[in-house]
């Protein structure tokens, strides 16, 4: 119901306005119309460190939980209310807060629109990429809600930082690479095929070695698209030499596990009719 309810609360010129503000703009307090000035003045004050020793230590937890659902109810235009506290937030010591914002920092940047995303919480989300892995698997779950409102040039900068996602804290967490591979497989409508193959397809391959079973299991169907995606594109040569890598590296593998994961990749690509049948064969 996002859409409706960012209808009613704004109306269409409201959300053509430009987004960006002045410094002397953000230097104005915190003043707005839209709910009782005093109402925000104490959700505000939530984030007061002494506040958060002496009254309740999950204080900050809570108010991260519902900024975004303040940041909707006030409107994009006045941002500059709570843009203060949500970086006090994002920085806050305990990574259960930071963790708060991680998950619903896809839902803030429909609600801001793509330059205030880019100007004030692009910086937020890079923060949380270099994190704990409580807080990093929270924007590695909406990976593909995030990057996808972000400009091309702009989303194209996180090609590199992706293969960061294979190394966790734990080597143990596997659900980890597993939800990797899901991202994967969204963001194959993201990115052209060069980039696919150039970025995408080495870490699709080291996550089809997986030591676990289930993070295999959505590697093949990642490779599977990855290859149904290289063949609709104009450019035929990425899908050829995808394939002959797979056979290079999983059919003629000494391993039998190397020779098996081509079988279950073919059987992948067999059933999801993503190559013709004479291309297949």
């Amino acid at each position: 119901n996002m859409d409706s309810t960012l209808h009613y609360i704004h109306n269409d010129s409201d959300l053509s306005t430009n987004s960006s503000f002045s410094p002397e703009e953000e230097r104005k307090s915190k003043v707005q119309d839209v709910v009782p000035q005093a109402l925000l003045d104490q959700y505000l004050s939530m984030t007061d460190p002494s506040r958060a020793q002496t009254v309740d230590t999950e204080i900050a937890k809570h108010c991260a939980y519902s900024l975004p659902g303040v940041a909707l109810t006030l409107g994009r235009q006045n941002w500059h209310c709570l843009k203060d506290t949500y970086e006090t937030l994002a920085s806050d010591m305990q990574w259960k807060v930071r963790r708060t914002l991680a998950f619903s920092i896809h839902e803030l940047a429909v609600i801001l629109g793509d330059q205030l995303t880019a100007g004030d919480l692009v910086p937020v989300f890079n923060g949380f990429l270099k994190d704990l892995d409580e807080v990093r698997i929270g924007v590695l779950k909406h990976l593909h809600d995030f990057l996808k409102l972000l400009h091309l040039d702009k989303r194209r900068e996180y090609l590199y930082q992706l293969q960061e996602f294979l190394v966790t804290d734990n080597s143990r967490n596997w659900r980890f690479r597993a939800e990797l591979a899901e991202q994967l497989i969204l963001l194959l409508d993201l990115y052209s095929a060069r980039d696919i193959y150039d970025y995408l397809r080495p870490i699709a391959f080291s996550l089809c070695a997986d030591k676990v079973s289930s993070v295999r299991w959505i590697s093949y169907k990642l490779v599977s698209e990855m290859v149904k995606k290289l063949y609709m594109a104009s450019t035929s040569t990425f899908v050829l030499d995808l394939i002959n890598e797979l056979v290079e590296k999983f059919c003629r593998c000494r391993k039998w596990s190397g020779r098996q994961t081509f079988v279950f990749i073919c059987q992948t690509i067999s059933e999801d009719d993503c190559l013709p049948m004479d291309q297949f064969a």
